[in-house]
Parts: structure tokens; C-alpha cells; sequence
């Protein structure tokens, strides 16, 4: 459930709030040398200012190729490269596009509980078994079940806060 959660949170520190932020660029893959790499370790990230990153590449046969990948992200970044320098501008958000990002997060969080649900569901199968190969007492199995069950609504609790913080940090201008 923890993984669960580092994957969730990762993917909300991808999306854009406004302002630059280098783990904006995580999600995007770039497909070089025969493999899809993050933009990371195709070059250095920095934001230098709160409405810009910098993308230092490393190989100058690569910009093209990072060039493209944010182009056909979902970001609306629009990248201005100089030599292998690129710059990427970061405008505003519109009020439409809040919204649209406010969906997005709820949506993330949804599909992180169903992950920690499914999760839930497999542990408590797994519970049944050992009840069905008598390792253990039908009172071990409810405590447990009740253990798994305390365990998994805290974390969708974690996860329900988490996703009010970041609507809040959308909304915010």
C-alpha cells in the first residue's frame, strides 16, 4: 500500500500548479538510443525562476527528441531550444484548465484507492487461506482482517488529504 501511495504521490508531483517545477518533467519518456529514458538523465533540470525551467542537455543529438516528447505531453509546455539549452516557459493556468486539473487529481486519487483496496482484497484472500489450510483461528483471521482493514482506510485517508492539499495549490493564483 505504501508503494501504492509513492506512485500516487510522484504522479502529483508531475502535474503543473503554475509554477515550475522540476518534477513536472518525471512522467515524460523520451525514446533514445533505442529506449524510453526519463528527460532526467538525458540532461540537468533547473528552475532558475518560478515561471521557467531550464533543460542543460547533455548530447546535442538529443533536443529534438526531448524537444518533441514535452511537445506531445500533456504539460502545454512549449519549448524554446538554444543550442543545447532548452527553455521551457511556464504560462499561467487558466481557470478551465483548474479545473481540468482538479478532475485529473480526483481521478488520480480514485485509482490510487482502487489499488489499495485491490490490495486489501488480496490480503484478506491470502487471510482465508491459511484459515481453509487451518494455520490459523477463525479469531486470528477477524483480528487480522481488522488490522488490514484499520491499515487500509488510513491510507485512503492520507490519500484523500493529499488530493484536497494539491486542488487547493491548483486553485490558488
Amino acid at each position: 500500500m505504501l508503494k501504492t501511495y509513492e506512485v500516487f504521490q510522484q504522479e502529483l508531483n508531475s502535474l503543473r500548479t503554475g509554477r515550475a517545477n522540476a518534477s513536472m518533467l518525471d512522467t515524460i519518456k523520451v525514446d533514445v538510443y533505442g529506449q524510453k529514458m526519463p528527460i532526467n538523465q538525458l540532461g540537468s533540470i533547473t528552475a532558475p525562476e518560478p515561471r521557467s525551467i531550464n533543460i542543460q542537455v547533455w548530447d546535442l543529438n538529443n533536443v529534438p527528441l526531448i524537444d518533441s516528447a514535452i511537445k506531445k505531453s500533456e504539460l502545454g509546455l512549449n519549448p524554446q531550444i538554444d543550442g543545447q539549452l532548452i527553455r521551457l516557459p511556464v504560462p499561467d493556468l487558466s481557470e478551465e484548465r483548474r479545473s481540468e486539473m482538479k478532475k485529473i487529481i480526483k481521478s488520480m486519487g480514485e485509482k490510487c484507492k482502487i489499488s489499495i483496496r485491490n490490495i486489501r482484497r488480496e490480503a484478506n484472500d491470502e487471510l482465508k487461506k491459511l484459515l481453509k489450510d487451518k494455520n490459523i483461528s477463525e479469531d486470528d483471521l477477524k483480528k487480522k482482517e481488522k488490522i488490514i482493514q484499520d491499515y487500509t482506510d488510513e491510507q485512503i485517508k492520507i490519500i484523500d488529504e493529499r488530493v484536497t492539499i494539491k486542488e487547493k495549490e491548483i486553485m490558488t493564483i
